[in-house]
C-alpha cells in the first residue's frame, strides 16, 4: 500500500557527504529537502578520507571549518619508496596565501560532522529508505520511497538530485550514459595502526617493479587521526581475489548486475596478518600492525556520465564520475558538485532565477569531473610525474584550488591583466585586512563567512562614495551584500576593509577602482572597473535570472 505524496522542494538520494553538502547548502538557503538513504546506519569504514583545501574553504563558508580541524589529522607530504629504497620525499606545500593545508578524516567522521550540522538546520536523514523508481514532468517530479518500515512512499519534489553512489538509480532511471572502464586488479583496504617511527603527517608509496618496469607488489598508507594509525591499501594476493574461478581472462572484468565494478566487494575479508605480509615485504622500515579496525577487498573503475542531469534530475560525486582514489579527487570532487548545484537551484526555488541556470550545473562540472577522471587515471598508471607542469602547479592542481570555470555560461567579460583572477576563477582568499575597531587582521573569508547568496566587493585606493557608511553591507547594488575594500594608503578615516598588508592588491591585481562579484561557491562571476558597478551587476544578475 502507497502513502499518501509527501511535497518537498528537493529529494536528495543518498546520504553521505555529497548528498549531505547538497542538503546543508539547501537548507542554508531556506529550501526544504528530503535527505534519504537506504543504509539502516553509517558505515564505520574509512574509505574517501583526504580533504582538500578547496573543500576546507568551502565548509568554512559554511562555518563548518573549525569542526572539522578538530577532528582531522594533516597530511603533510609522501615517502616513495621503490624495491627498498626511497627514491622521492613530497612534501605537500602551498603558498602562504592559501588558508588551510590538506588534512585527513575517516568518511564517517566527514559525515558524521556533516550530519550533525544538516540536522542544526532542521533535516534529518530518513535511514532505511531507498530511491526505488521515479518519473518527471514539467512541474515536478514524482518518486516512489519505500521506507525502513518496509511501507511504500510517494513523493512529489519539485527537483531530485541523485547522490546515491557508483551504483545509482537516478543515474540508471535518466537513462545517462556511464563510459569507461574498470581495472584488472583487485586491492585490499584496512584501517590499522602501525608502530614505526616515520614523519608524523607524512604518508608512504611504496612498490616493487619487476624487471620489465611492471608493478608487482604496491603498498600504500594514508595517516589517520589517532597515533600511528593509517589506512593502508595494496594489491589482493590471489588467495583473496573476488574474481569467479570461471576462466576469466586476466585483463578482464567480470560482468556485474549493472556492468559497474567500483567500490567494497564482498566475499573472503583480509585478515591483519595478510595486511602484515604485505608490510613485512614493503615497509620503508619494519613494523608490527595492530588494531585493525576493518579491512576489505574493493575494485576500480573510472566512468563518467554523459551529461549530469535531465529535466527537474541531477546526479552528482560517484553517481555521476567514478575514477582511481589517486589523489584523494573523488569526494571532493562531489561536494564541490553540491555546491555549484544548490544555489543554483535554491535562486530557481525562490523565483530569483530562470531554470535556465540549472544548465550551468552541467555545462561547469563536468568538464571537471572530465579532468579529474583523465589525471587520476594517469597518475595510477603511470604516477604523477607524468604530469609536466612545475611541482607549484601539482600541488595547487591536487589541492582543487585551479577548478575555474572561465569559460562557462555564467562568465562575465574579463577585465583587467589576464593572468588576474578573472570571471569564472576561484576567488583567492587573503590575510591583512584591518578595520578601525577589530584589534587583530582578518582574512578574506572571515568576511565572506556565513553569507549565503553572491557578495559585491569593491575595490579602491580611498573612499568609493558617501554611501560607504561602513565597510560590511552599507548598502546593496541589485540586491547584492556589499563589502568594501580600501588600500593601506587610504586615509585613515575611509571606510572599508583596509588592505593592511597589500595581499589583496598582489593577489587581485585591481587597475584602478574595481569591482567583484563573489559567487556563493567561491568563484568569481564578474570582474569590472568601479565606475560600472550597476551595469556590470545588472548584466551579471540578468544571464542569472535568464528565462525567469
Amino acid at each position: 500500500m502507497t502513502h499518501a505524496q509527501t511535497i518537498t522542494d528537493v529529494l536528495i538520494a543518498g546520504a553521505g557527504p555529497v548528498g549531505l553538502t547538497a542538503a546543508a547548502e539547501l537548507r542554508r538557503r531556506n529550501v526544504a529537502c528530503r535527505l534519504v538513504d537506504r543504509l539502516p546506519a553509517r558505515l564505520p569504514y574509512a574509505k574517501a578520507v583526504g580533504i582538500q583545501p578547496r573543500t576546507l574553504e568551502l565548509w568554512d563558508r559554511m562555518g563548518l571549518a573549525p569542526t572539522v580541524l578538530e577532528a582531522a589529522a594533516p597530511m603533510r607530504g609522501q615517502l616513495i619508496h621503490v624495491n627498498g629504497s626511497e627514491v622521492a620525499r613530497i612534501d605537500l606545500v602551498l603558498p602562504p596565501e592559501v588558508p588551510y593545508g590538506f588534512a585527513a578524516l575517516p568518511q564517517y567522521e566527514t559525515e558524521r560532522i556533516l550530519e550533525e550540522y544538516v540536522a542544526g538546520l532542521g533535516t534529518a536523514i530518513e535511514r532505511g529508505t531507498e530511491l526505488l523508481s521515479f518519473t518527471q514532468d514539467a512541474n515536478g517530479v514524482t518518486a516512489l520511497l519505500t521506507t525502513a518500515s518496509g511501507a511504500a512512499e510517494e513523493v512529489r519534489a519539485r527537483f531530485l538530485i541523485g547522490c546515491d553512489g557508483a551504483h545509482s538509480v537516478v543515474r540508471k532511471g535518466l537513462g545517462l550514459a556511464f563510459e569507461g572502464g574498470a581495472f584488472a586488479e583487485e586491492y585490499m583496504l584496512a584501517d590499522v595502526e602501525a608502530d614505526w617511527d616515520l614523519p608524523y603527517g607524512y604518508g608512504v608509496r611504496s612498490t616493487h617493479t619487476a624487471d620489465d618496469g611492471a608493478t608487482d607488489d604496491l603498498l600504500v598508507c594514508i595517516p589517520l587521526p589517532g597515533t600511528g594509525r593509517y589506512r593502508m591499501s595494496m594489491l589482493v594476493p590471489p588467495a583473496l581475489s573476488t574474481r569467479p574461478a570461471d576462466g576469466t581472462p586476466a585483463g578482464e572484468v567480470p560482468a556485474r548486475r549493472d556492468q559497474v565494478v567500483h567500490g567494497l566487494e564482498g566475499g573472503r575479508t583480509p585478515q591483519l596478518s595478510d595486511i602484515q605480509a604485505v608490510v613485512d615485504r614493503l615497509a620503508p622500515v619494519p613494523a608490527a600492525l595492530s588494531r585493525m579496525r576493518w579491512s576489505s577487498v574493493f575494485r576500480i573503475s573510472h566512468r563518467i556520465v554523459d551529461r549530469y542531469g535531465d529535466g527537474r534530475v541531477f546526479v552528482a560525486g560517484d553517481a555521476a564520475h567514478i575514477h582511481p582514489p589517486t589523489g584523494a579527487q573523488g569526494m571532493n570532487t562531489g561536494i564541490q558538485d553540491a555546491c555549484n548545484l544548490a544555489w543554483k537551484l535554491a535562486l530557481v526555488i525562490h523565483g530569483k532565477a530562470g531554470p535556465a541556470l540549472l544548465t550551468s550545473y552541467d555545462a561547469e562540472r563536468r568538464p571537471v569531473g572530465e579532468e579529474v577522471v583523465g589525471r587520476t587515471v594517469r597518475h595510477a598508471t603511470q604516477g604523477m610525474g607524468s604530469d609536466a607542469d612545475d611541482m607549484r602547479t601539482v600541488m595547487l592542481r591536487e589541492a582543487q584550488l585551479l577548478v575555474g570555470y572561465r569559460d562557462g555560461p555564467l562568465s562575465g567579460t574579463p577585465y583587467g591583466p589576464a593572468d588576474a583572477p578573472q570571471p569564472g576563477d576561484r576567488a583567492p582568499d587573503c590575510e591583512g585586512l584591518t578595520t578601525p575597531v577589530a584589534v587583530y587582521p582578518l582574512r578574506l573569508l572571515d568576511v565572506l563567512r556565513g553569507h549565503t547568496g553572491h557578495v559585491l566587493l569593491r575595490y579602491a585606493e580611498k573612499s568609493t562614495g558617501p554611501a560607504d557608511a561602513t565597510a560590511d553591507g552599507a548598502f546593496t547594488v541589485g540586491g547584492l551584500h556589499t563589502v568594501t575594500l580600501v588600500s593601506a594608503e587610504a586615509p585613515a578615516d575611509t571606510p572599508g576593509y583596509r588592505d593592511g598588508a597589500g595581499e589583496f592588491a598582489r593577489l587581485y591585481r585591481p587597475e584602478g577602482p574595481t569591482g567583484f562579484v563573489i559567487r556563493p561557491d567561491g568563484q568569481l562571476g564578474a570582474r569590472f572597473p568601479l565606475s560600472g558597478t550597476a551595469e556590470a551587476v545588472s548584466d551579471y544578475l540578468a544571464a542569472l535570472s535568464a528565462g525567469r
